[in-house]
C-alpha cells in the first residue's frame, strides 16, 4: 500500500462525539446558509434548482472510485465555495454570492446527514460514515 492510496482496511471514519459535533456543524451550517439566502432575497426557484448541483460530481465515480473521491470531495469541501463568496462580496456580484450560498448549505445538509468526504476505497467510505454495502462489513 502507498501512501495515496485508500484501501478499505486504511480507509477511517469519525466516532463519537467527533462526529456528533461535525454533524451539527454541518446542520448550523445549512441552517445558516438558507436563512441568510432568505434574508439576502434570493430567489427560492434558483435556490432551489442548484442545491444539488454538487452531486453531479457522482458522475466521477463512473472513472474509478480514485477519481470519483476526487472531484466528489473537491465539490463539497468549503474551500471552492468560500472562495466565490469572498469573490461574490468583494466584487460585488450578487449571483455569485448567491450561489455561493447555496454551495454552502448543500454541504451542510450533507454533513448534518452523515454524508462525509469520501475516501478512494469506494463511494461508500466517508469521513463520517459507512454507507451502503460498506456499512455491513464494517
Amino acid at each position: 500500500m502507498t501512501a495515496t492510496t485508500t484501501t478499505e482496511e486504511s480507509a477511517g471514519v469519525t466516532t463519537g462525539g467527533v462526529r456528533t459535533l461535525l454533524r451539527i456543524e454541518g446542520l448550523t451550517l445549512f441552517i445558516g446558509m438558507t436563512m441568510l439566502y432568505g434574508v439576502w432575497g434570493g430567489s427560492w426557484w434558483i435556490y432551489a434548482v442548484l442545491f444539488l448541483v454538487p452531486d453531479l460530481s457522482f458522475i466521477a465515480y463512473l472513472a474509478g472510485p480514485r477519481t470519483g473521491a476526487t472531484i466528489y470531495n473537491a465539490m463539497h469541501t468549503y474551500m471552492l465555495p468560500l472562495i466565490l463568496s469572498f469573490a461574490g462580496f468583494g466584487l460585488a456580484m450578487p449571483l455569485t454570492l448567491s450561489i455561493a450560498m447555496i454551495w454552502l448549505a448543500h454541504i451542510g445538509i450533507d454533513r448534518a446527514l452523515g454524508f462525509g468526504l469520501k475516501y478512494d476505497a469506494g463511494f461508500g467510505y466517508t469521513h463520517l460514515s459507512r454507507m451502503g454495502k460498506a456499512a455491513q462489513t464494517n
